[in-house]
């Protein structure tokens, strides 16, 4: 009986395994498509501008470990040739942000800062450096200038 179940047990890893080697192709998405608190978008964007909001040093240097890191956080104008948004780089993406660069957004997400929408990209995505596109940003649609206002709706019974 334990031989027909390691067998069965070797046919379903087989078959999981099959299944795990099909990804499905990323659906890129324009910056004037982004709506608020959606997630899961891929886009390729250019660095408009960069600026480095903090840059700070650790509390404790004695302790180890990631609160032991240095704390770098930018805001970064990104766009394509649909409008600009603000993209909020983290620690090491603070590096790979630079103005003129063209880079791969994957698993963004629409964060809500004062009302207004910003992109991020948090442990669960990836940012690539990826080659030149011939594209001409448009820079006079930001996303981010958009306030939003949140409304809750009350269903009367």
């Amino acid at each position: 009986m334990a031989t027909k179940s390691a067998s069965t047990t070797a046919q379903q890893d087989g078959t999981a395994a099959a299944k795990k080697t099909e990804l499905r192709k990323p659906v890129f998405v324009k910056v004037d498509s982004l709506k608020p608190g959606t997630n899961g978008h891929t886009l390729t964007v250019k660095v408009v501008t960069a600026e480095t909001v903090l840059n700070k040093k650790p509390r404790n240097p004695t302790f180890r470990g990631p609160q032991n890191q240095n704390t770098k956080i930018a805001e970064c104008l990104v766009g394509d040739d649909t409008g600009t948004i603000l993209f909020t780089a983290r620690n090491d993406q603070v590096e790979m942000m630079k103005p003129g660069n063209t880079v791969v957004l994957r698993n963004a997400k629409i964060d809500m800062f004062k009302g207004s929408m910003r992109l991020a990209v948090d442990k669960w995505g990836r940012i690539e450096v990826a080659e030149p596109e011939k594209f001409v940003v448009k820079e006079d649609n930001n996303l981010s200038l958009v306030e939003y206002e949140l409304v809750n709706v009350v269903e009367e019974s």
